[in-house]
């Protein structure tokens, strides 16, 4: 004869989810705004890379034409 199986108690998906949201690190406004800057900036920084890069492309190949 099997054993009978103990159920254990089911927990709700979104009782494991606040469960496990508790346990996150949240960052600090102070955090988000410098990883935010640092973001901004990195991306003008690339944008103007490119700029720079197609400016001269463009000059090199009006040279030639």
């Amino acid at each position: 004869m099997a054993k009978a199986k103990k159920k254990a108690k089911k927990e709700s998906y979104f009782s494991k989810l606040r469960k496990e949201l508790k346990q996150v690190k949240w960052p600090t406004f102070k955090e988000v705004f410098k990883y935010s800057v640092a973001t901004i900036v990195f991306v003008i920084f690339i944008c103007l890379f490119f700029i720079v890069l197609n400016l001269i492309m463009s000059f090199v190949k009006g040279m030639f034409v």
